[in-house]
């Protein structure tokens, strides 16, 4: 494994988590619901993305 494909599945991982804080913090503070659950989303898919890669 080269350098940039080591990175990947860490890097996807801290954007699933930032678009899991993101998406939280918008659903609570009610500035916008919809966007929060697609950003909820796109962390579940990036999760999915990473353990596929890793296995």
């Amino acid at each position: 494994m080269n350098a940039i494909s080591s990175a990947a599945p860490a890097i996807a991982m801290l954007a699933a988590f930032a678009c899991v804080i993101g998406g939280g913090w918008m659903i609570r503070t009610r500035r916008d619901p919809k966007r929060g659950w697609l950003l909820i989303v796109m962390a579940a898919v990036l999760f999915g993305n990473v353990l596929i890669w890793t296995l």
